[in-house]
């Protein structure tokens, strides 16, 4: 960190004024929630600001291709037992949405931040964190994020060396060779069931061998390392092998995958998994994910979906057939702009569904469920599809920004 080392120094106290007046003004003229541009506005003006920011703060950083803003939140809960928490519980996850939840956070003891992918490097440089959680990494956003292997690269050689504790998934291989590179790991045994971004060795190219739950390449000996913490159906498994259950709001498998490792990292810290588990209870929705929300007489349970892997899990989680299903696809700057990613989706887990079209791209993604032999009508709004849909709660699937058209049109 260069500049001045007080953290508050006079510098900084403008840029964060100057910063909250920004967003202030931004949230006046109805443009969202003012973080980013106030973040942009502080990092102009102290451009070293998020490192003073962090100066006092026992930080977590968490990054993912998935499940970032859950776990971020997860761990943000656990972590309230050992005292005040600052984060961007909203999910702006790049330098300066981040810059502006620590400039909310002086009276904070800890920092649990969720990073885009592309920016854990840079913003682990900067905020010194104790702990890194790594989750998963998958094909995303093709026209913005790199190919997963180069991911893992750029993680490889920015955790190299780091004095963070990382807790890394051990089931993952992309990111076990991502973590591999730091000497302080804790692997946790959290599962993986999108693989179709990791059938190539990270290590060598080679092959990778899947029996069960295992994984090793036949060619350079890259395995899967021993996990310290388990997943064991509704238990976590600590260290010790004591069983933990686990009581979550938030429906299915990988939400418990959340769980697990956000216990392992809030034990970093001197959080037992108990009381951990026990205050990841109170989370009911994540920035309006799994809400069930009244719309038009209606019950409408809302789910995030950005990219194969995970629309593969939320198809996971929905009621069975005849449960009526909204999808709802854009293709804006936030959700990147190349949807050949539909096609990596196996939409044939709708069968049975009456299913209905909306969004941006809902050709594209009528084209694609047309391929998939599945049954669905294409419409203008949610009020149309939600008129036409039969009896019964709806799900309702949309990626990023599809998501927060729906919100505000439900007013969630």
């Amino acid at each position: 960190m260069s500049g001045n080392s007080d953290p508050l120094s006079p510098r900084a106290k403008l840029a964060v004024t100057a910063g909250k007046a920004a967003a202030a003004v931004s949230r006046a003229a109805g443009r969202g929630s003012g973080s980013v541009i106030g973040g942009r506005v502080a990092l102009k003006l102290d451009p070293d600001l998020l490192a003073r920011l962090a100066t006092h703060l026992d930080v977590v950083l968490v990054s993912a291709t998935n499940g970032k803003t859950t776990t971020t939140r997860l761990i943000a809960e656990a972590l309230r037992a050992a005292g005040p928490v600052v984060s961007n519980a909203l999910g702006a996850n790049m330098p300066a949405g981040i810059t502006s939840a620590l400039a909310g956070g002086s009276e904070a003891k800890f920092a649990v931040i969720e990073v885009d992918e592309k920016y854990l490097a840079g913003v682990a440089r900067d905020t010194d964190p104790k702990c890194i959680a790594l989750l998963n990494l998958s094909r995303d956003q093709l026209d913005r994020a790199a190919e997963t292997r180069m991911m893992a690269e750029h993680w490889r050689e920015g955790l190299a060396g780091s004095k963070a504790v990382v807790v890394a998934n051990a089931d993952d291989p992309l990111v076990v060779w991502a973590a591999s590179s730091s000497p302080n790991v804790l692997w946790v045994a959290a599962g993986q069931m999108w693989k179709e971004d990791a059938w190539s060795c990270p290590s060598c190219g080679g092959v990778m061998q899947r029996p069960g739950d295992d994984w090793f390449c036949g060619e350079c000996g890259f395995r899967r390392p021993t996990p310290t913490w388990a997943l064991s159906e509704d238990h976590v498994l600590d260290p010790h092998g004591s069983a933990w259950p686990i009581h979550l709001q938030l429906p299915g498998r990988a939400n418990k995958a959340n769980a697990a490792s956000s216990a392992a990292v809030a034990a970093v810290f001197g959080v037992p998994p108990q009381v951990a588990l026990e205050r990841m209870y109170q989370v009911q929705a994540v920035a309006g994910r799994y809400d069930v929300v009244q719309f038009m007489e209606r019950d409408l349970r809302l789910l995030l979906a950005k990219n194969p892997a995970g629309w593969l899990e939320t198809f996971s989680l929905i009621d069975p057939p005849p449960t009526p299903v909204i999808l709802s696809v854009n293709a804006r700057g936030a959700d990147g702009t190349d949807t050949s990613w539909l096609w990596d989706v196996d939409y044939t887990r709708l069968t049975g569904h009456p299913i209905f079209v909306l969004g941006d791209r809902k050709l594209d993604l009528a084209v694609r469920l047309e391929v998939a032999n599945q049954q669905f009508q294409v419409c203008d709004t949610l009020d149309q599809a939600v008129q036409m849909a039969p009896p019964g709660r709806i799900e309702v699937i949309a990626n990023y920004t599809a998501f927060q058209d729906l919100r505000r049109r439900v007013g969630n």
